[in-house]
C-alpha cells in the first residue's frame, strides 16, 4: 500500500485579492508562505518522510513546495489548475454558484469532466509508476477538490467548506484504487496579522 499526500498551495496575492486563478499565476504572500512552513512542520513532526515529491507546474505550488521539504522533485503540468479561460484574473464574483460544471467553457477554458480526467489520470499514473510508499503533491484547490469527488465512492471522509490554503489530504493507494483516510486542517492562528 502507498500513502499520497495531496495538498492545496499556500495564499497567494490572487487569492488575497480574490481573483479567478488557474492557469495564471501570483506569488505567495508572506502568510502563504509561513502557511506553507507550518505544512512542513506537521510532516517533520510526524516523522514523515517523502519517497516520491511533485508539484504543479504553477509557481505558487513548486514554491510552497519547496517551503515543505527540500527533497528533490519534479513539475507536472497534469497537476495544474483549472484552466478558466480569459476569465483568468478576473474578479471571482464573475464565477457562477458552484457547482461551476461547463462554464468556463464558453471563455476558452476547461469542461469540467476533462479536468477532473487530467487531474486523476496524472495522479493515478504518478502513483502507479512510484517505486516509493510516501508521497507528496501539492497541487491547487479545485484539482485536489476533484480528486475527492472522483474517489468518494471508496471514501466515508468528506469536507463541505472550501479547501483552504495548505489544507492536505491524506489518502492511500492500494489495488488502482485511492480511499481518503484524513484530511488535516492546520491552525494558522499562530500566524500574527503582524507577521503576516
Amino acid at each position: 500500500m502507498k500513502t499520497l499526500y495531496l495538498m492545496r498551495h499556500g495564499q497567494t496575492i490572487f487569492n488575497q485579492q480574490k481573483k479567478i486563478q488557474g492557469w495564471s499565476d501570483s506569488p505567495l504572500t508572506e502568510f502563504g508562505r509561513k502557511q506553507a512552513i507550518i505544512s512542513g512542520q506537521y510532516f517533520s513532526k510526524n516523522n514523515i518522510v517523502f519517497d516520491g515529491v511533485y508539484s504543479s507546474t504553477s509557481e505558487r505550488a513548486s514554491d510552497t513546495l519547496e517551503l515543505v521539504t527540500k527533497t528533490d522533485y519534479s513539475r507536472v503540468k497534469g497537476l495544474k489548475e483549472w484552466n478558466f479561460g480569459s476569465l483568468e484574473a478576473e474578479h471571482e464574483y464573475l464565477n457562477p454558484p458552484l457547482p461551476y460544471k461547463d462554464f468556463f467553457v464558453a471563455f476558452g477554458g476547461e469542461e469540467e469532466a476533462q479536468f477532473q480526467e487530467r487531474v486523476s489520470e496524472t495522479i493515478f499514473e504518478l502513483m502507479k509508476a512510484e517505486q516509493g510508499e510516501c508521497i507528496l503533491m501539492v497541487s491547487h484547490g479545485a484539482a485536489c477538490r476533484q480528486f475527492m469527488r472522483k474517489w468518494a465512492h471508496t471514501s466515508d471522509i468528506d469536507q463541505k467548506k472550501p479547501l483552504g490554503n495548505c489544507c492536505i489530504l491524506k489518502f492511500e493507494f492500494a489495488e488502482d484504487q485511492f480511499r481518503l483516510l484524513e484530511i488535516i486542517n492546520h491552525d494558522f492562528s499562530v500566524i500574527t496579522e503582524s507577521s503576516s
